[in-house]
């Protein structure tokens, strides 16, 4: 639809230049002569905002058939809509005055007086510009900022949309089905934590396990650990490969396993088993699901060697 649309709006353009011109080249004794200077000047000022938005809109359709991924796509349609914005607004009125010089000071001028009546909406869009430059996310990434987590479905000139995970209405990092918006001013002065950023979009996810002192540790160990290798292993020893490569790129030098591990901590009345593993975030909670009824029903066939803690003090 945005293509023939464009079109339209390109051929439009050219009527009005034409028109335009015919007024300015012919004039009749009978309308005078600032009528149609005025008019004149109007046509061409239509031409260029028909112009630039059928051109905005070709280019913009051209961009969604590329092979262009949709944060790509997205990025690219806002940056080009800042342009031709401003591009089309100051042609347009420096064709209306004909002063393209005195136009531009002008703006300068007022634009100076505006970022004094406007500084929040200004910090928005500097944090636009950072957002864009810097990537501390995109469109589709699971993010946190301040007390707020979701998905990220658009980033504006203004304001971020976020696709709301937890909050207050449910856990488990699952959609609450509200939206949250955010003025891109936020990241130039808080913390934003990416879930699911493009390099490496996995995160180390933990799943405790609550056995009793009786417990033989070493069994429940490997137990967990073959639970977790039957069902991430394979996947989780070709992301932690692409993990260390990216890692190597740092100064930062970690010891990290390519399998499932499991930490043990002493509590007072138990001891926590801890299941270490890479999942991505959004179907953590699956995996931890599964991980833990498969868990669960392993030790259940073997109740003389993994026991679960009872009502009483050690």
């Amino acid at each position: 639809m945005k293509q023939p649309v464009g079109y339209l709006a390109v051929c439009l353009a050219l009527v009005c230049t034409a028109a335009g011109w015919a007024v300015g080249r012919f004039q009749p004794a009978f309308v005078p002569g600032d009528v149609l200077a005025l008019t004149s000047r109007g046509l061409f000022a239509l031409a260029v905002v028909l112009f630039g938005y059928g051109l905005y809109l070709l280019l913009v359709g051209w961009i969604a058939r590329s092979h262009a991924s949709k944060r790509r796509q997205h990025d690219v349609r806002n940056i080009l809509r800042l342009v031709f914005v401003v591009a089309t607004i100051v042609a347009a009125f420096a064709v209306v005055t004909g002063q393209w010089v005195g136009l531009l000071f002008s703006l300068g001028i007022v634009g100076f007086a505006i970022t004094f009546a406007v500084q929040q909406p200004l910090f928005s869009l500097i944090g636009w510009f950072y957002i864009m430059v810097k990537r501390p996310y995109q469109v589709g990434d699971r993010v946190a900022i301040e007390d707020s987590k979701g998905d990220v479905v658009e980033v504006d000139f203004l304001v971020t949309t976020l696709w709301e995970i937890n909050g207050e209405l449910v856990s488990s990092n699952q959609p609450s089905g509200r939206i949250i918006t955010l003025p891109n001013s936020v990241v130039l002065s808080s913390h934003v934590k990416n879930y699911t950023r493009e390099e490496f979009p996995y995160v180390w996810n933990e799943l405790s396990v609550q056995v009793a002192y009786e417990t033989e540790l070493d069994f429940a160990q490997q137990e967990m650990i073959a639970v977790a290798d039957d069902l991430i292993g394979d996947e989780m020893a070709e992301r932690i490969h692409e993990y260390r490569q990216r890692l190597a790129e740092t100064p930062v030098e970690l010891e990290v396993r390519d399998r499932p591990a499991v930490n043990i901590v002493q509590k007072e009345s138990w001891v926590e088993l801890r299941l270490r593993y890479l999942v991505h975030p959004r179907t953590g909670q699956r995996v931890r699901n599964e991980l833990y009824e498969r868990i669960l029903a392993r030790f259940n066939e073997h109740p003389d060697r993994v026991k679960f803690p009872v009502s009483r003090n050690r």
